[in-house]
């Protein structure tokens, strides 16, 4: 019999089994490397459904700890906050004062479930801004890079101060991270980690997260957050971060961008994490929906693709979910 209908080499002997397929997995997924984004809403007193993200809510603070309990509980290694302000303005004022719903539920988190996981905040000022853009504007109505960079200093003192362990910085302003670095340090906040978004891209995939935040955003982010056909440029982003001292990096979103990712993870020398954002999620709840996809194998895929790019830790909305499904 020939070569060509009897091989030598037969690369499915270690696919021939589910034990044998288990232990041969070159990438496997932990709940310690899953990280929950969380949205708190200003004055609710219950949960609020978020129409284009099946099973996702602004929590009031209540729910908040709860969920927050029960991610501890699954074993996830984190949590990410993103305030729901009543009241917003030019500066995001609200940003910055302790008793501002991101601040008031830090707080909260950080002496429910700071011990069992890491306590996260977004330090960015889309949420907290009349006009939904991440930073001041200017008298032409363009977003002034270095005012913002003051208003992030003053946020990072504001969650530190709060209990917040690790605060990303998602603007995608010019010398953030140093900016940020300097002000933690001068308030003695030195043990405080900068997970930096270092490539952001301007994605349609945000779609939903806009809901979430309540934004009030007219136009696009597209002159500070990165081209999607840059990926060269993704990798000088990164470069820069990590020379003003980011503790992490992060690539965001991952399923269209897992190239930039694989290339941010080969010159990393700290944590490269990556952000399964709003659109990736509705999407695959949406498809489940309709029965078109077996939903937990696709989920578990996209979560997979992620690791197996070079993420050491993946932010998505299934957190708690895949944890449980992992233990």
């Amino acid at each position: 019999m020939s070569e060509a209908t009897h091989p030598v080499v037969r690369p499915r002997r270690l696919r021939q089994s589910p034990a044998l397929r288990r232990l041969t997995a070159e990438t496997r997924l932990h709940p310690n490397e899953l990280i929950l984004p969380m949205f708190v809403r200003e004055g609710t007193p219950e949960p609020l459904p978020i129409l284009s993200m099946p099973g996702v809510v602004q929590h009031s603070v209540d729910s908040l700890k709860r969920a927050a309990a029960e991610a501890a509980e699954a074993g996830v290694g984190g949590v990410m906050l993103f305030g729901v302000p009543e009241t917003r303005d030019a500066v995001g004022s609200a940003a910055t004062d302790p008793d501002g719903i991101l601040n008031v539920a830090t707080r909260a988190l950080a002496a429910e479930v700071g011990d069992a996981l890491v306590v996260q905040t977004d330090l960015c000022l889309d949420e907290f801004t009349d006009h939904g853009h991440c930073g001041v504007l200017d008298a032409r109505g363009h977003v002034d890079n270095d005012a913002t960079l003051i208003r992030y200093r003053d946020m990072a003192i504001a969650q530190a101060e709060a209990g917040s362990q690790l605060l990303g910085l998602s603007g995608m302003m010019d010398g953030q991270v140093a900016a940020v670095r300097e002000a933690l340090d001068e308030a003695g906040h030195i043990d405080t980690v900068i997970l930096a978004y270092a490539a952001k891209y301007a994605s349609a995939f945000y779609g939903p997260f806009r809901e979430a935040v309540d934004s009030q955003l007219s136009g696009d982010r597209r002159a500070y957050q990165q081209d999607p056909a840059n990926r060269r440029e993704g990798l000088r982003e990164a470069r820069l971060d990590l020379e003003e001292g980011a503790d992490v990096l992060m690539v965001k979103p991952a399923l269209s961008y897992l190239d930039v990712l694989s290339d941010v993870a080969s010159i990393s020398d700290v944590p490269v994490w990556a952000y399964q954002v709003s659109g990736e999620y509705a999407m695959v709840e949406s498809a489940a929906a309709n029965g078109w996809i077996d939903r937990r194998r696709v989920i578990e895929e996209t979560l997979i693709g992620a690791r197996r790019a070079g993420a050491d830790a993946v932010m998505t909305y299934w957190a708690t979910e895949v944890a449980r499904w992992l233990r």
